[in-house]
């Protein structure tokens, strides 16, 4: 990845970090912005969102963001001058759940007694 793509992509997922807190209210739920993964000639991103809440409280906030992408747009491109403004996808992130089970997983195969060879 070049290093303008990756400065991009930080700067965008700081700038749609500030514009959710701001201006949008996700009552119960925990949203946070993990990534942006911009593409090579900028016209679309991928924003992996974090939702903690349940399934469909996760569902519905990501419908939400998808829904409301050109508002969001708007108000980030406001801030940040691209030649072209990327159409933002919004999408689940669940690398944190899938680590938990993993090191869930990990502790219960440490607890496992192994019976000690014998010399």
């Amino acid at each position: 990845m070049s290093q303008r793509l990756s400065r991009v992509n930080e700067l965008l997922k700081r700038e749609i970090s500030v514009c959710l807190e701001h201006h949008f209210e996700f009552p119960g739920v925990l949203v946070t912005v993990h990534a942006v993964d911009v593409s090579v000639d900028f016209k679309n991103a991928n924003v992996f969102v974090g939702v903690i809440g349940s399934h469909e409280e996760t569902r519905a906030v990501v419908n939400k963001l998808n829904g409301k992408r050109g508002q969001i747009q708007g108000k980030v491109m406001k801030r940040v001058t691209l030649r072209n403004t990327p159409v933002l996808h919004f999408k689940v992130d669940d690398s944190i759940e899938r680590g938990v089970k993993l090191l869930d997983i990990l502790d219960d195969i440490g607890d496992v007694d192994v019976p000690e060879e014998e010399n």
